[in-house]
């Protein structure tokens, strides 16, 4: 499985899983994490790349067609060789767009995807996972495509740890999309053979400790593997929290095969976030993030991490959330209440926020959620609530502080410490940041802590 040290080396190089560098075509056990609305970007995701690193695009929010064309970017900027990887956010809501998507990324060659948000195995992804798949010279099982799944929880690792649902593989191959070779092949490989292990991190978060949650996992890994007899290792990755070398040994040195960073990214020169969201976070510390019900999730509560420092947004998100539980519809709220909402953190009425949002779902196709909020006091007050997390979303993305109380930046605590690390250097100033120069920094000085600790051998 993974190894700190091979060889008796602990190099940069050979920390993780060299089975992991050697599929993936990467000198490094290190990857960079989707960011939504192409803040992983595409001058990110071709700098990690061009440093022997897999950098995944931030495709989620981004329109397909924009997604074309950065996947067109980052193969004429890297070498053939060098592997890159694509976001494949789950959409629970609008299974039909998510296979949409797997089929652009296969239709341009997308051999790499990183799996969010998922709670459960999709069509999509079982597609996307027999589609690569083809027999080896030896018997055994090659896969020309990846999953690198993202898990917080242990039922969710279990169902990608296991072969693809059967009633799933049988549908593909009914509507000819996949071989009947293929189909056989699946039954004896998981999903997904890599598992980013995310502990509490930016974005969305189960707020996992990672020193419970991959122990937890590895050993389930273990059982897995002897449940289904397979040849092939299954690699685990930790993500969350890593911002530091001494974070990234502490990694290493707990068995992971590759490392994942994720907020310390946001903070560079090639992030693709405004300069005025930059100066913000290069600024912040370990206790300036919170935690508040994401937008793309409102209804249930699930929870994503963001910053708390000089913003009101996650303490007005919290109370949205807590004014949908408590009413039926926006009419219910009291009056007092409604015209702050319009007034602080909307900056407009409530028709106006409707009839955006009705724009917005018409040219996205999805007239059918007007009419159902139409039917639905109650859906209609989530969905105004929901634009306001577009609004503050798009905040973020403009060079100026429009309305810096409600911009929404998600990030966790790894950048804050990421920040007081670089204190004092000239990594202090993000433009002095670059992901591929910091994934060298953190790898080589990770590599010495292990060394003067005396390293792990495999």
């Amino acid at each position: 499985m993974s190894a700190v040290a091979e060889h008796g080396e602990t190099d940069a190089g050979r920390l993780g899983s060299a089975s992991f560098r050697r599929d993936f075509g990467v000198d490094y056990a290190y990857l960079s994490g989707s960011m939504y609305r192409g803040i992983a970007s595409k001058e990110l995701v071709v700098a990690m790349g061009r440093a022997g690193c897999l950098g995944f695009l931030g495709a989620a929010g981004l329109n397909p067609a924009r997604v074309t064309d950065d996947i067109a970017h980052i193969r004429r900027r890297l070498e053939p060789r060098r592997p890159f990887g694509v976001n494949l956010l789950c959409d629970l809501q609008h299974p039909e767009r998510e296979t949409a998507i797997v089929e652009m990324l296969l239709a341009h060659g997308v051999r790499v995807v990183e799996a969010s948000a998922f709670i459960k195995v999709t069509p999509a992804l079982v597609l996307f996972h027999l589609s690569g798949l083809r027999s080896r010279p030896d018997g055994g099982t090659a896969r020309d495509t990846r999953i690198v799944a993202k898990v917080s929880r242990p039922e969710v690792a279990r169902a990608f740890m296991q072969p693809a649902p059967q009633e799933m593989v049988a549908r593909l191959v009914a509507e000819g999309r996949v071989t009947r070779e293929q189909a056989e092949l699946a039954r004896g490989v998981p999903v997904a053979q890599d598992l980013t292990v995310e502990a509490d991190s930016g974005g969305h978060t189960d707020r996992g400790v990672s020193t419970v949650l991959l122990p937890s996992l590895q050993s389930l890994r273990k059982r897995m593997t002897r449940e289904f007899e397979y040849t092939d290792e299954i690699r685990m990755g930790l993500a969350g929290g890593i911002g530091t070398p001494h974070a990234v040994a502490g990694a290493f040195a707990m068995g992971a095969d590759f490392v994942m960073t994720g907020s310390i990214n946001q903070c560079t020169v090639e992030a693709g976030i405004s300069d005025a969201v930059k100066d913000r976070l290069q600024t912040i510390d370990v206790q300036d993030t919170d935690y508040c019900p994401a937008g793309d999730m409102f209804e249930i509560g699930a929870l994503v991490q963001v910053l708390k420092k000089g913003v009101l947004f996650p303490a007005r998100a919290n109370r949205l959330h807590a004014l949908y539980k408590t009413y039926d519809s926006w009419e219910e709220i009291p009056q007092g209440t409604r015209r702050q909402i319009q007034d602080t953190y909307f900056k407009r009425s409530v028709d106006e926020v409707w009839r955006e949002t009705c724009e917005h779902l018409r040219k996205t196709g999805r007239e059918s959620e007007i009419e159902r909020a139409e039917r639905s006091p109650k859906r209609h007050m989530a969905l105004i609530f929901r634009w306001y997390y577009g609004y503050t979303s798009r905040l973020s993305f403009l060079e100026t502080d429009l309305d810096r109380a409600n911009v929404q930046i998600h990030t966790g605590p790894a950048l804050g410490a990421f920040n007081q690390w670089a204190r004092g250097t000239p990594l202090e100033s993000w433009r002095n940041r670059h992901p591929d120069r910091m994934a060298m920094e953190l790898m080589r000085e990770a590599s010495s802590i292990l060394l003067e600790c005396g390293g792990t051998s495999a």
